[in-house]
């Protein structure tokens, strides 16, 4: 071979040298970001040319697949009851992608996990047209319909976990969404879309308030003051009298006094009375005596401060501020800068009612491949241990005394020992808006105790004398806790 064609062949063969790299670089290394690059049509093609699986509930689907006419889809989501199971599920568009379980869990539903590969390969050799797999919650249905009908018209939040495992048992949050009525790629989708939009709906109905909206506790933050108490030994005797005068004047102030509301005696009260009336006098003080160190401490043992509580949606943190000394007798009582998910003050019931030990709250048990193999299996996990169980049975007492006889007697459940704290929490600039009304609890029998729930009530059409926690909240509480007992889940 003469010199010139020899060169033209060297040449040749680097080019094909050179698009062998290519071709294997972007078929291993770049593979999975063309794969998931949102530009890429085929993915979302691909995405919906099967039923995607559905999301379960008390073994009953709370999703479902629908033939449409979107263009190159030929599938998309729809929702049994989506508005009251939209916290829950999240949604999953041909327009607007997806969120929540049907985002997370997206290769289980639409049968892509390579934890499915087995299943792939045995539906290519018998001929078995693809399908996705099913994500099985521990959600159940009776208590959510408690939940969401209970909150009604009203803005607010619920979520209750079974405090022996952490399985959430319900999430809702209203004002809500249905998530069909976004789900194809019609202008009508779009525009449904749009109006949901918070710049558009002030409400922010697509807003998961139980997850994702952090409040004031209010008054049921005392439950964690008082374990902080008992946990650092400021005291004891839950019905021995506090070293706490009235009136109480927070520290580094001129003369201000930390108010109760209406007169009640708060005057050396114990912390069962205290919790009873709902005294901030004592547990203002409590917090003020422990300081901002040790009370952060103990909040953080709840959960608070925790910038990575999945369930598997992530929750938005919970904080106890690092504060000065008299913002911090106010976060004690659930004020100034303390701030609280829904879920958070459920994980706070739950840790009482479980003697003591805090468990990773999780509504995902099962993922299911189609021919029903179980993918993935929930083990429960303990994440904390806030209190001792003799003390956690001494808070368990003051609670179970706040609905025997104080604020929280509308949460009773007929020949069911029910703890509980009512909380109203401040709102607005020098407090000019309506409260937030807070109640949280749980219920035990001689099993133990399956559900801890925690209700906020975010507004409402109430007169503002007429808003407290026990008022508004508790009723929502005891039915959902009636519903888990009823159904014996």
């Amino acid at each position: 071979m003469n010199k010139p064609l020899r060169r033209v062949a060297i040449f040749c063969g680097l080019l094909v040298l050179a698009l062998l790299v290519r071709v294997n670089w972007v078929q291993f290394v770049d593979g999975d970001q063309l794969k998931n690059d949102p530009n890429n049509r085929r993915v979302a093609i691909a995405r919906y040319s099967i039923p995607r699986g559905n999301i379960i509930v008390d073994g009953k689907a709370v999703t479902g697949s629908a033939t449409t006419d979107s263009g190159d889809f030929k599938y998309k989501r729809t929702y049994k009851n989506g508005t009251m199971w939209a916290p829950v599920t999240g949604f999953a568009s041909q327009a607007f992608d997806a969120n929540q379980l049907e985002k997370l869990n997206d290769g289980i539903l639409t049968g892509t996990d390579d934890r499915l590969f087995f299943s792939r390969t045995v539906d290519m050799f018998t001929g078995t047209k693809q399908k996705g797999g099913n994500v099985v919650t521990t959600l159940n249905a009776k208590a959510q319909k408690a939940a969401f009908k209970g909150l009604g018209g009203n803005k607010g939040a619920v979520a209750a976990i079974n405090p022996e495992t952490g399985a959430i048992l319900a999430l809702a949050s209203t004002p809500s969404y249905d998530p069909s009525s976004f789900a194809g790629m019609s202008d009508k989708d779009a525009e449904a879309y749009n109006a949901l939009q918070k710049k558009n709906n002030p409400d922010d109905p697509m807003l998961n308030r139980a997850l994702r909206q952090t409040y004031p506790p209010g008054s049921t933050f005392k439950v964690v003051t008082a374990a902080a108490a008992l946990e650092n030994g400021l005291y004891t005797d839950v019905d021995a009298k506090t070293e706490s005068p009235l009136p109480w004047t927070l520290p580094d102030t001129r003369g201000f006094q930390l108010q109760n509301e209406g007169n009640i005696p708060c005057e050396n009260a114990s912390l069962r009375e205290a919790l009873r009336w709902s005294c901030n006098t004592v547990f203002g003080k409590i917090s003020a005596d422990l300081g901002n160190k040790k009370m952060k401490a103990e909040a953080e043992k709840f959960g608070f401060n925790d910038p990575k509580i999945d369930t598997p949606v992530r929750a938005s943190s919970s904080i106890y501020p690092k504060d000065n000394r008299p913002q911090n007798a106010m976060a004690g009582i659930g004020q100034a800068s303390n701030r609280a998910t829904p879920l958070q003050m459920a994980m706070v019931a739950s840790a009482v009612a479980n003697n003591g030990k805090l468990m990773k709250p999780y509504m995902v048990e099962q993922l299911v491949a189609p021919n029903l193999n179980v993918v993935q299996q929930h083990t429960p996990q303990e994440m904390s241990r806030p209190l001792s169980p003799e003390n956690a049975q001494k808070v368990q007492s003051i609670m179970e005394t706040v609905v025997e006889k104080g604020t929280g007697t509308n949460a009773q459940i007929p020949d069911v020992t029910v703890g509980g704290k009512t909380g109203t929490a401040q709102h607005g600039e020098n407090n000019k808006d309506n409260p937030y009304a807070w109640f949280i609890s749980y219920a035990k029998t001689d099993k133990g105790s399956p559900v801890a729930v925690a209700v906020v009530i975010e507004g409402s059409d109430t007169l503002r004398d007429d808003i407290a926690g026990g008022r508004l909240a508790a009723p929502i509480a005891k039915d959902v806790m009636a519903a888990v007992l009823e159904s014996g889940k």
